[in-house]
């Protein structure tokens, strides 16, 4: 995993705000066989391995309001197309 992480702020280029962002995703994304009850019950996505092109597609359409979670509308809009970036490599590289 640090080989990983340390690719990812290269990408990203500052090691604090990756690191952040990372824990973000990991409070739902990053508990194998998490249920969520807000705002309806679903299965949450394990993001690790997932396409890179994917991630950055559905983070920038979260941002936009193409794709409508009340959660994930709410962090995307937090992220800049780097962050987006960044999240995306680490997550396609686990």
């Amino acid at each position: 995993m640090i080989l990983s992480f340390s690719g990812m702020a290269s990408a990203a280029g500052n090691t604090d705000s990756v690191q952040s962002k990372i824990v973000m995703c990991q409070g739902c994304h990053g508990i194998e066989g998490y249920r969520t009850a807000y705002p309806h019950v679903y299965h949450v996505p394990k993001l690790g391995g997932q396409h890179s092109a994917y991630l950055v597609k559905a983070l920038k359409d979260y941002r936009s309001g193409e794709r409508n979670h009340p959660t994930m509308v709410g962090i995307a809009g937090t992220l800049s197309d780097e962050d987006i970036d960044a999240l995306a490599a680490y997550y396609a590289g686990n």
